[in-house]
């Protein structure tokens, strides 16, 4: 397949790109800047700029466009930031498609398990209904919406927590664990929905020649309490894992991202992924915590 791909710098993007040409298939990529080699095409996502011709001839585009979630308060300007990040550069992907007489085959778009908002124990399924508050879920939301106004077939992937010591989340809670000072987060008891960097690209590889469309929770099947995932994880590492981070100071050391990614609850299991077929390399959280661990020794 001929694959085009926004965010191929990102975490997720860099690994997919990798692993899908070792498969066998062409990648292209977006980039913001004036292209250095073959295979990268210039655009402007904020002003909408992108020449249909450069999508045209692909057999799929896969948006991973979007500004990371960084551990710091979420001002005024860090939230626009969120919604533009994601929502023009989705627009723009789906109006370019939008001017092809032949789209591409599928169009996956990221989105995230925010959308479900703060669920508690509720098992959450692609056929939930979107949460109202807080912050991610209206994101969320808008992201998808940009998404299906192409016109091909669309996938909306709902990723949640993406495990890999190399980047993302992993490595602000590894290295307390490491030395010795971690422990949950908030009461330990909201569900995380996770899933190895390794299992993610593939499910999204796999989501290529799927034949679905609509959105896809893409976690792990095994869902887990913040709690057992850390005890867990400091148990292959070999390390304690006692001290506690009160709720009250996440919310007022990290206001809007506590409360939307760290302390929200989302119990969110793949259906329709598995249902699909798709095969599981690390189901859960014992798994997670080995392939993490043989990581660290990879790249050590």
């Amino acid at each position: 397949m001929k694959i085009l791909i926004s965010g191929a710098s990102g975490l997720i993007g860099k690994a997919l790109a990798g692993h899908l040409v070792s498969s066998g298939h062409r990648v292209g990529r977006l980039v913001r800047r004036p292209p250095r080699g073959e295979g990268e095409f210039e655009w402007d996502p904020a002003a909408g700029r992108l020449d249909p011709r450069v999508v045209a001839g692909h057999d799929a585009v896969v948006n991973l466009s979007g500004s990371p979630l960084r551990a710091r308060p979420w001002t005024r300007s860090s939230r626009e930031q969120l919604y533009s990040s994601r929502v023009a550069s989705t627009r723009t992907l789906a109006g370019a498609i939008n001017q092809l007489e032949n789209p591409p085959k599928v169009f996956i778009s990221q989105s995230g398990s925010g959308i479900y908002g703060d669920r508690g124990d509720e098992v959450v399924t692609e056929a939930s209904a979107a949460g109202s508050s807080p912050v991610m879920a209206d994101v969320c939301r808008r992201w998808e919406e940009a998404a299906l106004q192409a016109s091909c077939p669309t996938i909306v992937t709902r990723t949640g927590v993406v495990l890999t010591p190399h980047g993302g989340a992993l490595p602000r809670l590894l290295l307390p664990l490491r030395l010795g000072l971690g422990g949950p987060l908030g009461t330990g008891r909201q569900w995380w929905p996770w899933i190895t960097l390794a299992d993610e690209v593939r499910a999204l590889a796999f989501l290529l020649e799927s034949g679905l469309s609509g959105p896809v929770n893409v976690c792990a099947p095994v869902p887990a309490q913040v709690d057992q995932l850390v005890s867990v994880l400091a148990a292959e590492l070999h390390r304690p894992s006692m001290l506690r981070v009160p709720q009250q100071v996440l919310t007022t050391v990290l206001p809007g991202l506590a409360e939307n990614i760290i302390l929200a609850s989302q119990r969110m299991v793949p259906e329709r992924l598995e249902a699909a077929g798709f095969e599981f390399g690390q189901a859960n959280v014992h798994d997670a915590a080995r392939w993490v661990h043989e990581e660290l020794g990879r790249h050590n």
